[in-house]
């Protein structure tokens, strides 16, 4: 299993989005990265400063999301809908962004239902439930 560093993590999105930027082609995971990046132009500026990419750090204490962590789950959420990992996850998916008319939006629903779910089994000492993840999001798709 790869289990990158905070730093790893933090130069893969900082050097998609710079190869990105210089029109050199994207691979693998590049280019899903990239695609998120582009929908979170809060993020650029940051992005393309990798020296302040990885010495700021985020608290939950000054109230805002640690960018790195935001655009990780993303890429989980992607994989997730595309491999349909949990089994129902994609429909899950499908009802929550035509509930909300907006796939962007539903997909940040299911990065709070990830979150939840990866904060309850850390306290819990457990792994994550996989079950319990897919039952909020349906709920969430149900309203």
């Amino acid at each position: 299993m790869f289990n990158p560093s905070r730093d790893q993590v933090r130069r893969f999105f900082c050097d998609a989005w710079q190869k990105d930027r210089q029109g050199l082609p994207l691979v693998g995971a590049e280019t899903i990265a990239v695609d998120l990046i582009r929908l979170h132009p809060e993020y650029h500026a940051l992005l393309a400063d990798v020296e302040r990419a990885l010495s700021q750090e985020w608290t939950p204490e000054e109230g805002q999301m640690n960018p790195f962590l935001h655009l990780s789950l993303h890429l989980a959420v992607e994989e997730q809908i595309s491999i349909d990992h949990p089994r129902g996850i994609r429909e899950a998916f499908h009802a929550l962004a035509r509930r909300l008319d907006d796939p962007h939006a539903a997909k940040h629903q299911l990065l709070e239902c990830l979150g939840e779910a990866v904060w309850h089994a850390q306290q819990a000492g457990n792994q994550l439930d996989p079950e319990a993840y897919l039952e909020a999001v349906k709920r969430a798709g149900r309203g």
